[in-house]
């Protein structure tokens, strides 16, 4: 395609499910995976690997979970800092990138409570506490709450405190937590310590954006900028432009986009998926449109629930939750619209494998349908 030539809606949805390995799953080693995904968002402590499951071939739960004792792959807040799952490798240089992101969120919703606090003083005190053993939030606010008092820092709120070492030092969440099969505290130590390295100096935040295009693209600036909470970003954009092709979406937009990257042909199929609640491809786009319906728009979630939503032909056309009862495992769906009887088929068939996958210690298990204009509600998340 020349550049500046116009890219349809469909085009795009293939593009991106192309990059994110839901039009065929990957024979790639897992630790490939999570980087050529740019991190997998993982702030529940299990739901991701269903979004893992949906692009590996084979994939199996300890295929994951091994790397997070291992140390080589962390759970670690980075882009909107929120928490992802990176490799060690990725997290060494995105986490110094976003480290403005993180400072911006925190101080807007803790700033009063640290005013006039040192801040090399504090991230000392915490990054020694968290790397003698890892702490949970409440007990490293207690511990700094206690420290302030003798120090000088007056009454400072203990969750404030606790969140200024998560803003100004780089912690990841520990094992157990987030080891499939295993439960545990949200329990915290430092990059540095936990990977017995230095995180880079100075990274190039042109290799952030490229990242970014790589999984996500062809995308606007506007939408690096909404995956990364990074502002400012046309001016970086516009250095990479000479390495970069363009196009027009159909809006107008201007879309950027690496040369060689897949572009499939847009009536290339797309197979169901069954989406994790907090899963890359909904949350890494300014405009959605490429695989969010109008469908989905129009429904009512109550606040604050991110429902699992069913990916029919590349898009939303439903929502599911998985329902257990002792040794019963029932995966409920309510499609957004009427699907023919292939794509009912399709559903249950892929439903039945992801069921397999999610549920395996269940005696029982079943796939079940509610009509699209009922009013059940399967809106809460699936995995736990």
């Amino acid at each position: 395609m020349p550049d500046g030539q116009v890219i349809g809606q469909r085009a795009l949805n293939r593009a991106t499910l192309a990059r994110q390995m839901l039009l065929e799953r990957s024979a790639l080693p897992v630790t490939e995976v999570i980087e050529r995904l740019a991190g997998l968002q993982a702030q529940t402590p299990h739901s991701w690997y269903l979004g893992l499951w949906n692009r590996v071939a084979g994939f199996r739960p300890e295929q994951a979970a091994d790397l997070l004792p291992s140390r080589e792959a962390v759970r670690i807040a980075l882009m909107r800092s929120t928490i992802h799952l990176v490799t060690a490798r990725d997290c060494r240089w995105l986490r110094p990138l976003v480290q403005v992101v993180i400072e911006r969120g925190t101080l807007g919703a803790f700033g009063r409570d640290l005013a006039g606090l040192d801040r090399a003083e504090v991230a000392a005190v915490g990054r020694a506490l968290v790397e003698e053993r890892p702490l949970t939030p409440a007990a490293l606010g207690a511990r700094l709450a206690e420290h302030g008092r003798a120090a000088g820092w007056g009454e400072r709120p203990a969750a404030s405190l606790a969140q200024a070492i998560r803003m100004w030092v780089p912690l990841v969440q520990v094992p157990p937590r987030g080891v499939w099969g295993r439960s545990g505290p949200v329990a915290h130590t430092s990059a540095e310590s936990w990977l017995g390295a230095p995180l880079a100096e100075d990274p190039p935040v042109e290799d952030l954006v490229l990242r970014y295009l790589a999984a996500f693209g062809p995308a606007s600036v506007k939408d690096v900028q909404t995956w990364s909470g990074l502002t400012r970003l046309r001016e970086v954009v516009e250095r990479l432009r000479p390495r970069l092709v363009t196009f027009r979406a159909e809006d107008g937009r201007e879309l950027f986009d690496l040369p060689d990257a897949p572009r499939p042909d847009p009536g290339v199929p797309a197979p169901v998926r069954f989406m994790y609640d907090f899963d890359n491809l909904f949350l890494s786009h300014a405009d959605r449109t490429r695989v969010i319906t109008p469908a989905y728009r129009r429904q009512v979630f109550p606040r604050n629930v991110q429902p699992c939503l069913l990916l029919v032909d590349g898009v939303t056309e439903g929502v599911w939750k998985i329902v257990r009862d002792r040794d019963a495992a029932t995966l409920v769906v309510r499609p957004f619209r009427r699907l023919t009887r292939a794509e009912y088929t399709e559903v249950a068939e892929e439903g039945a494998r992801m069921l397999e996958f999610a549920e395996a210690d269940a005696a029982f298990r079943d796939v079940r349908f509610i009509a699209h204009d009922s009013d059940e509600t399967p809106w809460t998340a699936g995995l736990r």
